[in-house]
Protein backbone atom coordinates (compact mmCIF):
# COMPACT_ATOMS: atom_id res chain seq x y z
CA UNK A 1 0.00 0.00 0.00
CA UNK A 2 2.95 2.36 0.60
CA UNK A 3 3.59 2.61 -3.14
CA UNK A 4 0.19 4.30 -3.55
CA UNK A 5 -0.40 7.97 -2.75
CA UNK A 6 -2.55 8.97 0.23
CA UNK A 7 -5.57 9.78 -1.95
CA UNK A 8 -5.44 6.36 -3.63
CA UNK A 9 -5.07 4.61 -0.27
CA UNK A 10 -8.07 6.50 1.14
CA UNK A 11 -10.21 5.59 -1.89
CA UNK A 12 -9.16 1.93 -1.57
CA UNK A 13 -10.11 2.04 2.11
CA UNK A 14 -13.45 3.60 1.17
CA UNK A 15 -14.23 0.93 -1.44
CA UNK A 16 -13.17 -1.96 0.80
CA UNK A 17 -15.22 -0.47 3.63
CA UNK A 18 -18.39 -0.47 1.52
CA UNK A 19 -17.81 -4.08 0.46
CA UNK A 20 -17.05 -5.22 4.02
CA UNK A 21 -20.10 -3.37 5.33
CA UNK A 22 -22.37 -5.05 2.78
CA UNK A 23 -20.95 -8.44 3.79
CA UNK A 24 -21.63 -7.71 7.48
CA UNK A 25 -25.08 -6.16 6.94
CA UNK A 26 -27.13 -9.42 6.82
CA UNK A 27 -25.50 -10.49 10.10
CA UNK A 28 -25.67 -7.09 11.82
CA UNK A 29 -28.04 -8.41 14.54
CA UNK A 30 -25.81 -11.36 15.36
CA UNK A 31 -24.44 -10.70 18.88
CA UNK A 32 -20.84 -11.35 17.91
CA UNK A 33 -20.96 -9.29 14.71
CA UNK A 34 -22.87 -6.42 16.34
CA UNK A 35 -21.10 -6.23 19.70
CA UNK A 36 -17.58 -7.23 18.73
CA UNK A 37 -17.04 -6.41 15.04
CA UNK A 38 -19.32 -3.39 14.48
CA UNK A 39 -19.69 -1.74 17.90
CA UNK A 40 -16.18 -2.53 19.17
CA UNK A 41 -13.53 -3.04 16.49
CA UNK A 42 -14.95 -0.82 13.73
CA UNK A 43 -16.24 1.74 16.24
CA UNK A 44 -12.79 1.95 17.88
CA UNK A 45 -10.76 2.53 14.71
CA UNK A 46 -13.36 4.87 13.21
CA UNK A 47 -13.69 6.79 16.47
CA UNK A 48 -9.92 6.96 16.82
CA UNK A 49 -9.59 8.67 13.45
CA UNK A 50 -12.47 11.07 14.12
CA UNK A 51 -11.06 12.01 17.53
CA UNK A 52 -7.57 12.59 16.10
CA UNK A 53 -9.06 14.92 13.48
CA UNK A 54 -11.38 16.68 15.93
CA UNK A 55 -8.61 17.39 18.43
CA UNK A 56 -6.90 19.46 15.73
CA UNK A 57 -9.97 21.53 14.82
CA UNK A 58 -9.75 24.26 17.48
CA UNK A 59 -5.97 24.84 17.24
CA UNK A 60 -6.11 24.77 13.45
CA UNK A 61 -9.10 27.13 13.13
CA UNK A 62 -7.78 29.59 15.74
CA UNK A 63 -4.19 29.70 14.49
CA UNK A 64 -4.98 29.66 10.77
CA UNK A 65 -7.64 32.37 11.05
CA UNK A 66 -5.43 34.67 13.10
CA UNK A 67 -2.50 34.03 10.78
CA UNK A 68 -4.65 34.46 7.67
CA UNK A 69 -6.05 37.78 8.86
CA UNK A 70 -2.59 38.97 9.99
CA UNK A 71 -0.92 37.87 6.76
CA UNK A 72 -3.27 39.93 4.61
CA UNK A 73 -1.48 42.93 6.10
CA UNK A 74 -4.11 45.50 5.21
CA UNK A 75 -7.33 46.07 7.17
CA UNK A 76 -9.08 47.43 4.07
CA UNK A 77 -8.06 44.37 2.06
CA UNK A 78 -9.26 42.11 4.88
CA UNK A 79 -12.62 43.87 4.91
CA UNK A 80 -12.87 43.55 1.11
CA UNK A 81 -12.07 39.82 1.16
CA UNK A 82 -14.44 39.21 4.08
CA UNK A 83 -17.28 40.90 2.22
CA UNK A 84 -16.65 38.78 -0.87
CA UNK A 85 -16.47 35.54 1.12
CA UNK A 86 -19.62 36.11 3.19
CA UNK A 87 -21.51 37.35 0.11
CA UNK A 88 -20.50 34.21 -1.80
CA UNK A 89 -21.45 31.86 1.04
CA UNK A 90 -24.86 33.42 1.70
CA UNK A 91 -25.71 33.63 -2.03
CA UNK A 92 -24.81 29.99 -2.75
CA UNK A 93 -26.70 28.79 0.34
CA UNK A 94 -29.84 30.61 -0.87
CA UNK A 95 -29.36 29.07 -4.34
CA UNK A 96 -28.85 25.64 -2.76
CA UNK A 97 -32.07 25.59 -0.74
CA UNK A 98 -34.00 27.00 -3.73
CA UNK A 99 -32.66 24.11 -5.88
CA UNK A 100 -33.72 21.63 -3.20
CA UNK A 101 -37.24 23.09 -3.07
CA UNK A 102 -37.54 23.23 -6.88
CA UNK A 103 -36.40 19.64 -7.52
CA UNK A 104 -38.60 18.29 -4.70
CA UNK A 105 -41.59 20.28 -5.95
CA UNK A 106 -41.41 19.16 -9.59
CA UNK A 107 -40.84 15.51 -8.59
CA UNK A 108 -43.57 15.61 -5.90
CA UNK A 109 -41.37 13.51 -3.65
CA UNK A 110 -43.37 11.90 -0.81
CA UNK A 111 -46.72 12.35 -2.56
CA UNK A 112 -49.04 9.40 -2.03
CA UNK A 113 -46.73 7.71 0.49
CA UNK A 114 -48.20 6.56 3.80
CA UNK A 115 -45.98 7.91 6.54
CA UNK A 116 -47.20 5.24 8.93
CA UNK A 117 -45.48 2.57 6.83
CA UNK A 118 -42.13 4.35 6.76
CA UNK A 119 -39.33 3.71 9.24
CA UNK A 120 -39.21 6.21 12.08
CA UNK A 121 -36.32 7.10 14.31
CA UNK A 122 -36.24 8.94 17.60
CA UNK A 123 -35.14 12.54 17.56
CA UNK A 124 -35.28 14.90 20.49
CA UNK A 125 -35.83 18.49 19.38
CA UNK A 126 -33.25 20.75 20.95
CA UNK A 127 -34.61 23.67 22.95
CA UNK A 128 -34.42 26.80 20.81
CA UNK A 129 -32.52 29.77 22.19
CA UNK A 130 -33.70 33.36 21.92
CA UNK A 131 -32.15 35.39 19.10
CA UNK A 132 -30.44 37.74 21.54
CA UNK A 133 -28.87 34.75 23.34
CA UNK A 134 -27.60 33.32 20.04
CA UNK A 135 -26.02 36.67 19.12
CA UNK A 136 -24.46 37.15 22.56
CA UNK A 137 -23.12 33.59 22.47
CA UNK A 138 -21.11 34.57 19.37
CA UNK A 139 -19.10 36.98 21.52
CA UNK A 140 -16.89 34.98 23.90
CA UNK A 141 -16.87 35.93 27.57
CA UNK A 142 -14.00 33.53 28.13
CA UNK A 143 -11.96 32.38 25.13
CA UNK A 144 -10.61 29.33 27.01
CA UNK A 145 -14.14 28.13 27.76
CA UNK A 146 -15.21 28.86 24.17
CA UNK A 147 -12.34 26.73 22.86
CA UNK A 148 -13.02 23.86 25.27
CA UNK A 149 -16.71 23.87 24.33
CA UNK A 150 -15.87 24.24 20.61
CA UNK A 151 -18.09 27.29 20.11
CA UNK A 152 -16.83 27.90 16.60
CA UNK A 153 -18.36 31.33 15.93
CA UNK A 154 -16.99 32.68 19.21
CA UNK A 155 -13.55 31.26 18.36
CA UNK A 156 -13.69 32.73 14.84
CA UNK A 157 -14.64 36.20 16.08
CA UNK A 158 -11.92 36.28 18.77
CA UNK A 159 -9.08 35.10 16.53
CA UNK A 160 -10.21 37.27 13.61
CA UNK A 161 -10.04 40.21 16.02
CA UNK A 162 -6.55 39.05 17.04
CA UNK A 163 -5.47 38.89 13.40
CA UNK A 164 -6.88 42.34 12.65
CA UNK A 165 -5.08 43.77 15.70
CA UNK A 166 -1.78 42.20 14.55
CA UNK A 167 -2.33 43.72 11.10
CA UNK A 168 -3.03 47.14 12.60
CA UNK A 169 0.09 47.06 14.82
CA UNK A 170 2.38 45.94 12.01
CA UNK A 171 6.09 45.66 12.88
CA UNK A 172 5.43 46.26 16.58
CA UNK A 173 4.25 42.63 16.88
CA UNK A 174 6.25 41.03 14.09
CA UNK A 175 7.58 38.39 16.51
CA UNK A 176 4.02 37.37 17.37
CA UNK A 177 3.19 37.10 13.68
CA UNK A 178 6.25 34.89 13.17
CA UNK A 179 5.17 32.75 16.13
CA UNK A 180 1.72 32.26 14.54
CA UNK A 181 3.31 31.22 11.24
CA UNK A 182 5.53 28.68 13.02
CA UNK A 183 2.59 27.38 15.06
CA UNK A 184 0.59 26.96 11.86
CA UNK A 185 3.41 24.92 10.31
CA UNK A 186 3.49 22.74 13.44
CA UNK A 187 -0.27 22.12 13.39
CA UNK A 188 -0.21 21.25 9.66
CA UNK A 189 2.63 18.76 10.26
CA UNK A 190 0.60 17.13 13.04
CA UNK A 191 -2.37 16.84 10.67
CA UNK A 192 -0.11 15.34 8.01
CA UNK A 193 0.97 12.64 10.48
CA UNK A 194 -2.64 11.96 11.52
CA UNK A 195 -3.68 11.58 7.87
CA UNK A 196 -1.43 8.54 7.57
CA UNK A 197 -4.09 6.53 9.46
CA UNK A 198 -6.90 7.96 7.29
CA UNK A 199 -7.26 4.85 5.07
CA UNK A 200 -7.85 2.66 8.13
CA UNK A 201 -10.20 5.23 9.70
CA UNK A 202 -12.18 5.63 6.48
CA UNK A 203 -12.48 1.84 6.12
CA UNK A 204 -13.83 1.48 9.66
CA UNK A 205 -16.25 4.43 9.44
CA UNK A 206 -17.81 3.38 6.13
CA UNK A 207 -18.00 -0.29 7.12
CA UNK A 208 -19.87 0.61 10.32
CA UNK A 209 -22.36 2.87 8.53
CA UNK A 210 -23.14 0.36 5.76
CA UNK A 211 -23.31 -2.61 8.14
CA UNK A 212 -25.54 -0.80 10.66
CA UNK A 213 -27.87 0.92 8.19
CA UNK A 214 -28.30 -1.88 5.67
CA UNK A 215 -30.43 -1.40 2.58
CA UNK A 216 -33.95 -1.83 4.06
CA UNK A 217 -34.28 1.77 5.20
CA UNK A 218 -32.70 3.02 1.99
CA UNK A 219 -35.21 1.10 -0.16
CA UNK A 220 -38.24 2.52 1.69
CA UNK A 221 -36.95 6.08 1.42
CA UNK A 222 -35.31 5.72 -1.99
CA UNK A 223 -37.40 8.52 -3.53
CA UNK A 224 -36.28 11.04 -0.93
CA UNK A 225 -32.65 9.93 -1.25
CA UNK A 226 -32.61 10.04 -5.07
CA UNK A 227 -34.25 13.49 -5.27
CA UNK A 228 -31.78 14.87 -2.71
CA UNK A 229 -28.83 13.43 -4.64
CA UNK A 230 -30.16 14.94 -7.89
CA UNK A 231 -30.32 18.34 -6.19
CA UNK A 232 -26.72 17.84 -4.96
CA UNK A 233 -25.58 17.12 -8.53
CA UNK A 234 -27.38 20.20 -9.90
CA UNK A 235 -25.80 22.44 -7.29
CA UNK A 236 -22.39 20.94 -8.03
CA UNK A 237 -23.06 22.02 -11.62
CA UNK A 238 -23.56 25.56 -10.31
CA UNK A 239 -20.08 25.34 -8.77
CA UNK A 240 -18.67 24.23 -12.11
CA UNK A 241 -20.24 27.24 -13.83
CA UNK A 242 -18.68 29.50 -11.19
CA UNK A 243 -15.28 27.87 -11.65
CA UNK A 244 -15.38 28.41 -15.41
CA UNK A 245 -16.99 31.86 -15.40
CA UNK A 246 -15.32 33.44 -12.38
CA UNK A 247 -11.98 31.61 -12.04
CA UNK A 248 -11.34 30.34 -15.59
CA UNK A 249 -10.72 26.86 -14.17
CA UNK A 250 -11.28 23.47 -15.78
CA UNK A 251 -13.92 21.74 -13.56
CA UNK A 252 -12.69 18.25 -14.48
CA UNK A 253 -9.16 19.02 -13.31
CA UNK A 254 -10.59 20.66 -10.21
CA UNK A 255 -12.44 17.54 -9.09
CA UNK A 256 -9.51 15.32 -10.04
CA UNK A 257 -7.16 17.31 -7.80
CA UNK A 258 -9.83 17.69 -5.11
CA UNK A 259 -10.56 13.97 -4.76
CA UNK A 260 -8.55 13.49 -1.57
CA UNK A 261 -10.58 16.18 0.22
CA UNK A 262 -13.83 14.64 -1.06
CA UNK A 263 -12.86 11.21 0.30
CA UNK A 264 -12.14 12.59 3.78
CA UNK A 265 -15.40 14.60 3.79
CA UNK A 266 -17.42 11.60 2.60
CA UNK A 267 -16.06 9.24 5.23
CA UNK A 268 -16.07 11.60 8.22
CA UNK A 269 -19.24 13.61 7.42
CA UNK A 270 -17.50 16.57 9.03
CA UNK A 271 -16.65 19.89 7.38
CA UNK A 272 -14.31 20.70 10.26
CA UNK A 273 -12.37 17.46 9.82
CA UNK A 274 -11.51 18.44 6.23
CA UNK A 275 -10.18 21.92 7.09
CA UNK A 276 -6.47 20.98 7.15
CA UNK A 277 -6.71 18.77 4.05
CA UNK A 278 -8.68 21.44 2.19
CA UNK A 279 -6.17 24.19 2.98
CA UNK A 280 -3.21 21.99 2.05
CA UNK A 281 -4.79 20.83 -1.22
CA UNK A 282 -5.75 24.34 -2.30
CA UNK A 283 -2.19 25.49 -1.67
CA UNK A 284 -0.27 22.58 -3.20
CA UNK A 285 -2.52 21.60 -6.11
CA UNK A 286 -4.22 24.88 -6.99
CA UNK A 287 -1.62 27.44 -5.94
CA UNK A 288 -4.00 29.36 -3.67
CA UNK A 289 -2.26 31.67 -1.21
CA UNK A 290 -2.53 30.33 2.34
CA UNK A 291 -3.36 33.80 3.62
CA UNK A 292 -6.62 33.48 1.67
CA UNK A 293 -7.42 29.80 2.33
CA UNK A 294 -6.52 30.09 6.03
CA UNK A 295 -9.23 32.73 6.26
CA UNK A 296 -11.95 31.33 3.96
CA UNK A 297 -11.87 27.58 4.72
CA UNK A 298 -12.30 27.68 8.54
CA UNK A 299 -14.96 30.36 8.10
CA UNK A 300 -16.74 28.30 5.44
CA UNK A 301 -16.74 25.19 7.63
CA UNK A 302 -18.91 27.13 10.08
CA UNK A 303 -21.17 29.33 7.94
CA UNK A 304 -21.31 27.64 4.52
CA UNK A 305 -23.77 24.73 4.52
CA UNK A 306 -24.95 24.41 0.91
CA UNK A 307 -25.38 20.63 1.01
CA UNK A 308 -27.25 20.85 4.29
CA UNK A 309 -29.46 23.64 2.91
CA UNK A 310 -30.39 21.48 -0.11
CA UNK A 311 -31.53 18.69 2.18
CA UNK A 312 -33.63 21.17 4.20
CA UNK A 313 -35.48 22.16 1.03
CA UNK A 314 -36.09 18.60 -0.15
CA UNK A 315 -37.04 17.39 3.34
CA UNK A 316 -39.52 20.25 3.84
CA UNK A 317 -41.41 19.41 0.63
CA UNK A 318 -41.13 15.66 1.30
CA UNK A 319 -42.61 16.00 4.80
CA UNK A 320 -45.33 18.40 3.55
CA UNK A 321 -46.37 15.89 0.86
CA UNK A 322 -46.16 13.04 3.36
CA UNK A 323 -48.68 14.76 5.65
CA UNK A 324 -50.71 16.25 2.74
CA UNK A 325 -49.88 19.83 3.75
CA UNK A 326 -49.89 22.55 1.08
CA UNK A 327 -46.95 24.95 0.99
CA UNK A 328 -47.58 28.44 -0.35
CA UNK A 329 -45.15 31.02 -1.81
CA UNK A 330 -44.75 32.74 1.57
CA UNK A 331 -43.71 29.46 3.19
CA UNK A 332 -41.19 28.74 0.42
CA UNK A 333 -39.60 32.16 0.90
CA UNK A 334 -39.57 31.61 4.66
CA UNK A 335 -37.85 28.23 4.23
CA UNK A 336 -35.13 29.81 2.08
CA UNK A 337 -34.50 32.66 4.55
CA UNK A 338 -34.55 30.35 7.58
CA UNK A 339 -32.14 27.87 5.96
CA UNK A 340 -29.68 30.66 5.07
CA UNK A 341 -29.78 32.22 8.53
CA UNK A 342 -29.66 28.85 10.31
CA UNK A 343 -26.52 27.92 8.39
CA UNK A 344 -24.64 30.59 10.36
CA UNK A 345 -23.15 28.88 13.37
CA UNK A 346 -24.31 25.38 12.43
CA UNK A 347 -21.46 23.24 13.71
CA UNK A 348 -19.58 21.43 10.96
CA UNK A 349 -19.92 18.06 12.68
CA UNK A 350 -21.92 14.90 11.86
CA UNK A 351 -25.68 15.20 12.42
CA UNK A 352 -25.85 18.98 12.90
CA UNK A 353 -28.27 19.19 9.95
CA UNK A 354 -31.11 17.76 12.04
CA UNK A 355 -31.16 20.82 14.31
CA UNK A 356 -31.18 23.03 11.23
CA UNK A 357 -34.08 20.98 9.78
CA UNK A 358 -36.11 21.41 12.97
CA UNK A 359 -35.80 25.20 12.62
CA UNK A 360 -36.93 25.07 8.97
CA UNK A 361 -39.91 22.80 9.71
CA UNK A 362 -40.99 24.91 12.66
CA UNK A 363 -40.89 28.08 10.56
CA UNK A 364 -42.94 26.46 7.78
CA UNK A 365 -45.51 25.07 10.20
CA UNK A 366 -44.70 21.46 9.33
CA UNK A 367 -44.84 18.60 11.86
CA UNK A 368 -41.50 18.05 13.59
CA UNK A 369 -42.40 14.37 13.78
CA UNK A 370 -41.38 14.22 10.11
CA UNK A 371 -37.74 14.33 11.25
CA UNK A 372 -38.25 10.85 12.67
CA UNK A 373 -38.98 9.63 9.14
CA UNK A 374 -36.01 11.14 7.30
CA UNK A 375 -33.51 10.51 10.10
CA UNK A 376 -33.28 6.90 8.95
CA UNK A 377 -31.19 7.95 5.94
CA UNK A 378 -29.62 11.04 7.48
CA UNK A 379 -26.26 9.36 8.12
CA UNK A 380 -26.03 8.31 4.47
CA UNK A 381 -27.05 11.71 3.09
CA UNK A 382 -24.78 13.40 5.65
CA UNK A 383 -21.77 12.01 3.81
CA UNK A 384 -22.91 13.42 0.47
CA UNK A 385 -23.99 16.82 1.76
CA UNK A 386 -20.67 17.27 3.55
CA UNK A 387 -18.96 16.79 0.19
CA UNK A 388 -21.14 19.58 -1.25
CA UNK A 389 -20.38 21.82 1.74
CA UNK A 390 -16.60 21.53 1.51
CA UNK A 391 -16.65 21.80 -2.29
CA UNK A 392 -18.43 25.13 -1.88
CA UNK A 393 -15.73 26.25 0.57
CA UNK A 394 -13.01 25.40 -1.96
CA UNK A 395 -14.78 27.02 -4.93
CA UNK A 396 -15.34 30.20 -2.91
CA UNK A 397 -11.67 30.25 -1.93
CA UNK A 398 -10.50 29.82 -5.53
CA UNK A 399 -12.90 32.48 -6.86
CA UNK A 400 -11.89 35.00 -4.17
CA UNK A 401 -8.18 34.21 -4.58
CA UNK A 402 -8.47 34.67 -8.35
CA UNK A 403 -10.18 38.06 -7.88
CA UNK A 404 -7.36 39.12 -5.55
CA UNK A 405 -4.55 37.75 -7.79
CA UNK A 406 -3.54 35.42 -4.96
CA UNK A 407 -3.03 32.27 -7.05
CA UNK A 408 0.44 31.19 -8.11
CA UNK A 409 1.36 28.87 -10.97
CA UNK A 410 1.60 25.17 -10.14
CA UNK A 411 3.04 22.30 -12.14
CA UNK A 412 -0.36 20.85 -12.99
CA UNK A 413 -1.87 23.78 -14.81
CA UNK A 414 -5.50 24.16 -13.81
CA UNK A 415 -6.36 27.51 -15.34
CA UNK A 416 -7.17 28.04 -18.98
CA UNK A 417 -5.13 30.49 -20.99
Amino acid sequence: MKKFGLTTRIMIGLALGVVFGLILSPFSQNPFVKDVVIDSILAFFGGMFINLMKVMIVPLVSISLAMGAASIGDVKKLRRIGTKVLGFYFATTAIAVAIGLFVAKITNVGKGMIHGNLPKGEYEIAQQSKLIDVLLDMIPKNIVNAMSEEKMLAIIIFFLLLGVAITALGDKVKNLKTLLEEANELVLKMVELIMQVAPLGVFALISKVVASTGIDVLVKLIGFVVVTLIAFVIHTGVYQIMLVGMAKMNPIKFFKNFLNVVSVAFSTSSSNATIPVNIETLSEKFGVSEEISSFTIPLGATVNMDGTAIMQGVAAVFIANLYSIHLGPTQYIGIILTAVLASVGTAGVPGAGMLMLSLVLKQAGLPLEGIGVVIGVDRILDMFRTVVNITGDAVCTIVVAKSENEIREVNDKNFSD
